[in-house]
């Protein structure tokens, strides 16, 4: 029997049990679990049963959906169904979740756009991170000088090194 305190790797079974000297042995080929994309022993994992459950469940929904919106009532009158919503539902339905999920993301874009600066605002370019490059004049000459500290380029450096050194 396992140690309760084994973690139990592809390769090798480590045990973290502090009774015992940390042992490590190698399963060979034949000790492998038999089947391809299985768990082990414990079966499948709670994702692909989710996963599989909500394909199954998405195509069975679609069928149904298409027969309600498409087959005549006279045929489902004849298979026994009496109960279902309107038609009307079968193309409103699909329309107002559209329409639902456009305003979401218009909305969404609306608020980028409130909450941004606008482009002349100097808080596009500072802020209360925003640090002046200090007076640090090293004494050292070549690659015996330290690196300076951290600090944001000022615009006015910026542009005079793209729009003013141009050959």
């Amino acid at each position: 029997m396992e140690d309760p305190h084994s973690v139990s790797s592809p390769r090798r079974i480590h045990s973290l049990s502090k009774k015992r000297r940390a042992t490590v042995s190698s399963l060979d080929a034949d000790e492998k679990a038999p089947g391809f994309g299985v768990s082990g022993k414990h079966g499948p994992k709670p994702s692909e049963v989710y996963g599989f459950v909500g394909s199954i469940t998405t195509v069975v929904a679609t069928v149904i959906f298409l027969a309600w919106a498409y087959v005549p009532e006279a045929w489902l009158h004849y298979i026994g169904i009496f109960y279902y919503p309107s038609r009307y539902w079968a193309l409103t339905g699909p329309v107002y979740v559209m329409m639902t999920i456009v305003l979401a993301l218009g909305f969404y874009v609306g608020l980028n756009f409130m909450s941004t600066p606008y482009p002349t605002s100097l808080n596009t370019m500072f802020d209360e991170f925003s640090r002046e490059p200090s007076s640090f004049i090293s004494s050292m000459d070549g690659d015996d000088r330290p690196i300076e500290p951290i600090s944001d380029i000022g615009i006015t450096k910026i542009n005079d090194l793209m729009f003013n050194n141009v050959n």
